[in-house]
């Protein structure tokens, strides 16, 4: 996906300003992928028999998956661009994210579905942060 994303920012017709495109095609694939995990995780906490015990966590991947996409979204689009909007974008991305990573976490040795979560939540954890401190 990062090739097809990275061609967008490469035919974008007007200057990008110094942002570093590497880590803004990472951060914005990194969203979409988290986005689509924690979908097929809250999906999956339903097909559980303790389902009841998965309420927060179900909460929480579908929060998680929604800011996610609104991100990678937002900062799929750069016309008329407002890095204040960015920044918070990223820091709620970075938020929700953490608190998917560390619920899923809980229920990751009983549940292979939120390992994998997990580990999708801490990479676009990471993307966000990458991308912030880049933005300066």
């Amino acid at each position: 996906m990062t090739h097809h994303i990275q061609s967008m920012l490469e035919t974008y017709p007007k200057d990008l300003g110094g942002i570093d495109r590497e880590k803004l095609a990472e951060c914005i694939e990194a969203c979409f992928e988290c986005a689509q995990t924690c979908t097929a995780c809250a999906d999956a906490c339903l097909s559980e028999d303790m389902v009841a015990d998965l309420t927060k966590c179900i909460r929480t991947n579908l929060d998680c998956a929604d800011i996610c996409v609104t991100t990678g979204r937002a900062l799929s689009r750069h016309t008329g661009y407002d890095a204040n909007i960015t920044r918070a974008l990223l820091e709620a991305c970075r938020t929700v994210c953490a608190s998917c990573g560390d619920e899923c976490g809980q229920h990751a040795e009983m549940h292979e579905h939120c390992r994998v979560c997990a580990e999708a939540c801490r990479r676009c954890e990471q993307a966000c942060a990458d991308l912030l401190a880049a933005l300066g």
